[in-house]
């Protein structure tokens, strides 16, 4: 269910991006979910491809260390994507800084969407309450 929801979360995100498939666990390919980003205009589209990995782990408890999305997970999406394509990964949790800084440094396209960013996207756009999110969850996702 989380893959679902961390793509539409994205689509909430900016209204260019299509979301084509968010793929069965079973046979992913390593992807949750596959799309397209609209580059050009609406009557005359060109698209940008993505993948899309959805990473949902527990929050810690009061003074754990959190469960970070480390270089392994990131590099499993960099290779993921081919040329003239990009990435976006959708977490729960945080980006390990050693996997976020290779990327950047790298200059892999990668789009982070971690915790925080979360609840600021859905806060936007108008899921502002924890009944207005759990409404989300049950409706669109049957989560809850």
């Amino acid at each position: 269910a989380f893959e679902g929801f961390a793509a539409h979360l994205y689509g909430m995100l900016d209204a260019r991006v299509v979301i084509d498939e968010v793929t069965r666990a079973a046979v992913d390919g390593g992807r949750d979910a596959v799309g397209r980003y609209l580059l050009g205009l609406p009557d005359d589209p060109v698209y940008a491809e993505f993948s899309l990995e959805a990473k949902c782990y527990r929050p810690p408890a009061e003074g754990e260390t959190p469960n970070t999305v480390g270089v392994k997970e990131v590099s499993r999406l960099i290779s993921r994507i081919r040329h003239r394509q990009f990435g976006v990964l959708v977490t729960t949790s945080v980006v390990a800084r050693q996997a976020y800084e290779e990327v950047r440094e790298d200059r892999h396209p990668i789009v982070f969407i971690a915790g925080r960013d979360i609840s600021d996207i859905l806060i936007a756009n108008g899921f502002n309450t924890v009944e207005r999110v759990s409404s989300l969850l049950q409706n669109e996702f049957r989560v809850g």
